[in-house]
């Protein structure tokens, strides 16, 4: 073959690899190898904590009520509050501990809601300086004191907790003189505190009361005293006979349930 056309077949597959010659006595041709690219791999950004999120954010708000109920991420603590906010509902969720700052100057609050977290310490003014509260719930938590309660109150739940006498003082509600409704069920009270008049149903019980007086429902000292504001007394689930303290409820319109 002549020389330049050997030369123009070289130019012609300069891109073109020959190898060892294949079965059929024709060669093999392959495309040359190309670079490998590696792309990184794509991390996603981590999740904020809870409490890094605006409060609106993460709960919901309507005018004057905030509603941190099963948000995720979980909150462990109150989160801040807008300065209106007069209902807040922040149930089942992980708070640990209520402190005074949490609700520092929150003049409107009415009514709040932290039952199903878990809950064991409370700080004593973190309540008592809120002057409009009427509504208080702290059911199922691990609660083993009670704090302060402010004046107004009129419906403390505190039901499925671990509150025993010593941690309730027995005049914890003897100044709350519009409380109506008293729900300490279910937790390891010995002897039952101070029960203000204006109280209409009190339930206390699946505790470990054992004993009463004459004077815990009514005054022993008459018998003419007449309880009627008080609808319903829960006293089943202790180690207590009723039978054995028959002064004790004359005052009643009706007899306890256990």
């Amino acid at each position: 073959m002549h020389a330049r056309t050997i030369i123009g077949v070289i130019l012609i597959i300069p891109s073109l690899v020959l190898c060892s010659p294949a079965k059929n006595g024709y060669m093999e041709v392959r495309e040359p190898k190309k670079d490998i690219v590696t792309i990184p791999e794509v991390t996603q950004a981590p999740e904020p904590d809870a409490d890094e999120l605006p409060t609106c954010l993460l709960c919901v708000c309507l005018i004057g009520s905030v509603y941190c109920e099963e948000v995720s991420p979980e909150i462990s603590s109150v989160p801040a509050l807008p300065r209106e906010t007069a209902y807040l509902y922040a149930r089942y969720n992980k708070i640990k501990k209520i402190k005074n700052k949490d609700f520092a100057n929150m003049d409107t609050l009415k009514r709040i809601n932290l039952s199903g977290n878990i809950i064991s310490e409370i700080e004593d003014g973190a309540f008592s300086k809120l002057p409009n509260l009427e509504e208080l719930n702290l059911s199922d938590n691990k609660l083993i004191k009670l704090p302060m309660l402010p004046s107004k109150l009129t419906t403390l739940n505190a039901n499925f907790n671990l509150l025993k006498s010593k941690g309730v003082k027995s005049n914890a509600f003897k100044k709350l003189l519009q409380l109506s409704y008293l729900y300490l069920g279910n937790n390891e009270l010995e002897v039952i505190p101070h029960l203000p008049e204006s109280l209409q149903v009190v339930h206390l019980n699946n505790n470990n009361i054992n004993t009463l007086t004459d004077e815990t429902f009514c005054k022993g000292n008459t018998s003419r005293y007449i309880r009627s504001t008080m609808e319903e007394v829960r006293l089943d689930g202790n180690p207590l006979v009723l039978a054995e303290h028959p002064n004790s409820f004359i005052c009643l319109l009706n007899y306890p349930t256990g």
